[in-house]
């Protein structure tokens, strides 16, 4: 009998795991209280947040698509600032996925799918982060050597993203692994009621020193293009090397701007013992951060000149392809009148004997592809 009270019991001990962690860190009394008295304020909200992950998506989507249709693309800047944009796109995806499964969704969860639900937020957070850095290692370098890009080390750059990408991948994955607070409720952060305080403290320390680390050779960057100005100026590339070096600058200092408030309350949740009201409206802070995501594909198209190009030319041409195939068929019905009209006029032409005085392009058969184009304004039959 024991064994069938084990087993019928089991899936209900799980499931309580989530609720009695929320409940430790009041999490769970502040949830009813802000669902009983502002409901309707709480859907609205979800709702805004979806609309703005769908925005970062589809923005990021567009950034991706037109650096693969451009070749001029192909290179290795590009690729990391591609790499950037798939960040961004998982983030709103994971921070989508999140949304839609908070609320009373939580405690439906069980511990493992509530550590992936939150640990792909973390994951592409410091996937994010350390494609910054290699960013900011890449253009060092190349200021620092003055070279035009060589297409034959390219798999240095993938074999360096792919190492970003497996230490995002483990940092995001050592919760699940065994660091978590399931067996000691003091030590769990209030919010993040699953982790524990000493992995939070963790992932700030490496993510505040990776940035410290971009400023670093940001400020190092800007110190050796003042002070040869003059041997940058005659540079083939050097337009080109300053536009991509105010992309990147602009994009750390947005990163930095919305992703300092969430480490600051991520630093009193660690720091602190007492529970602050500010702690319990950490949704704000993570939006907050998430739309940095919204804010990279924006900085692209104002940065740099040849992004923008590709980018309004890749947004023109779907609206233009949707709009001819509105209108295709209007165009195809209004053609046919003409074409009766045309054959009326040579059957009566023939008929009367008038001969016809239109020049030979009118006259001689049109053996022309629709590929090419037709000079002069002519137009054949």
């Amino acid at each position: 009998s024991a064994m069938t009270f084990s087993d019928s019991n089991l899936g209900d001990l799980k499931m309580n795991v989530i609720l009695r962690h929320y409940n430790h860190t009041g999490k769970l009394d502040h949830r009813q209280l802000s669902s009983d008295t502002n409901s309707g304020t709480l859907d609205i909200k979800i709702i805004v947040f979806l609309i703005i992950c769908c925005f970062i998506v589809l923005e990021n989507l567009t950034v991706l698509v037109a650096i693969w249709r451009n070749h001029r693309f192909h290179n290795r800047m590009y690729f990391f600032i591609g790499n950037l944009a798939l960040c961004d796109l998982l983030a709103g995806v994971s921070y989508m996925v999140n949304l839609l499964l908070s609320g009373n969704k939580t405690f439906d969860l069980s511990p493992t799918l509530w550590f992936i639900r939150e640990g792909s937020t973390f994951v592409a957070l410091s996937a994010s982060i350390f494609s910054l850095l290699a960013i900011a290692i890449e253009r060092h370098l190349t200021m620092i050597k003055m070279r035009p890009y060589d297409a034959n080390k390219n798999y240095r750059v993938f074999l360096l993203i792919g190492t970003c990408w497996l230490i995002a991948v483990i940092l995001g994955a050592l919760p699940i692994l065994g660091w978590n607070c399931m067996d000691n409720l003091h030590d769990c952060s209030t919010v993040l009621p699953l982790y524990s305080k000493k992995y939070v403290a963790f992932c700030i320390t490496v993510f505040i020193t990776l940035l410290l680390a971009m400023s670093v050779l940001y400020a190092r960057i800007y110190i050796l293009v003042k002070s040869s100005s003059q041997k940058v100026s005659k540079h083939s590339n050097s337009e080109h090397a300053m536009s991509l070096l105010r992309t990147v600058i602009i994009v750390v200092g947005v990163f930095i701007a919305c992703w300092t408030p969430l480490f600051i309350l991520l630093l009193v949740d660690v720091a602190s013992e007492q529970r602050f009201p500010v702690l319990y409206k950490a949704d704000w802070f993570i939006a907050l951060a998430v739309l940095n995501s919204a804010m990279n594909p924006v900085i692209y198209t104002l940065a740099s000149r040849e992004m923008r190009r590709a980018f309004l030319a890749l947004v023109c041409g779907v609206c233009y392809k949707m709009k001819a195939s509105v209108n295709g068929s209007g165009n195809r019905q209004s053609l046919e009148p003409s074409r009766s009209r045309s054959k009326s006029w040579s059957k009566s032409a023939i008929q009367s004997g008038v001969t016809d005085d239109r020049p030979d392009c009118f006259t001689s058969s049109c053996n022309f592809s629709r590929n090419k184009k037709i000079h002069f304004s002519t137009l054949c039959k």
